[in-house]
């Protein structure tokens, strides 16, 4: 089983990236695990207390759950991998199950700071864009998919967004095997980690 971990900031293209090495590789070799799917639940809090959970701070991910699916996959368990709703900040009823796979991708902007998940990690890739870029993408996305306004989103970028990235996302860039600038546009790192990820897989088998 080959374990990568795709990290950087919010906005940064680190989908658009995952989904193209998936575009790329036969199907049913690929399991991601979004760490957006292991952020804490919440449900014991106000409405208006989980609004303001700092989504970029680290403390905000169930680590422990995470790492125990990853070695549960490890060992050729499936597991049952929580889902979580920006719009309510917290986590359904309702899970999803995941096999045993090939090639395992954790995607995140947080994972490369925790150093217990990186070491389950066989690649590391740091996915950088430009602020302004980010911030242009990420107006966009939590307009349509999380129900906020421009400005909400300008003022959350501004309290939370930019200074945790600076602080805990920007500085694990020194972990990664691999940086991808220009996010998911850049082809040609995509093919290097295509190509990475067939040569390992040949290994395997």
């Amino acid at each position: 089983m080959l374990i990568i971990g795709i990290a950087g900031g919010t906005g940064s293209g680190k989908t658009t990236v995952v989904r193209k090495i998936m575009e790329q590789l036969p199907e049913g070799e690929v399991a991601i695990l979004p760490q957006d799917c292991y952020y804490k639940d919440s449900k014991h809090l106000p409405l208006a207390e989980r609004q303001k959970i700092n989504f970029d701070h680290p403390n905000a991910i169930e680590w422990e759950l995470l790492i125990q699916h990853i070695n549960e996959l490890k060992a050729g368990r499936s597991i049952k991998m929580p889902q979580y709703s920006y719009l309510t900040c917290t986590r359904s009823d309702e899970t999803i199950t995941i096999e045993p796979r090939d090639v395992i991708i954790v995607e995140g902007i947080l994972i490369l700071g925790n150093a217990d998940l990186r070491d389950l990690m066989d690649l590391r890739v740091f996915v950088h864009a430009d602020a302004d870029d980010r911030l242009s993408r990420v107006i966009q996305r939590d307009i349509l998919e999380r129900g906020r306004t421009v400005e909400m989103v300008l003022e959350r970028y501004d309290q939370t967004v930019k200074p945790s990235h600076l602080q805990f996302i920007e500085p694990t860039k020194r972990y990664a095997d691999l940086i991808v600038p220009q996010g998911g546009s850049n082809l040609i790192a995509i093919d290097i980690l295509r190509h990475f990820i067939e040569r390992n897989l040949s290994s395997l088998k």
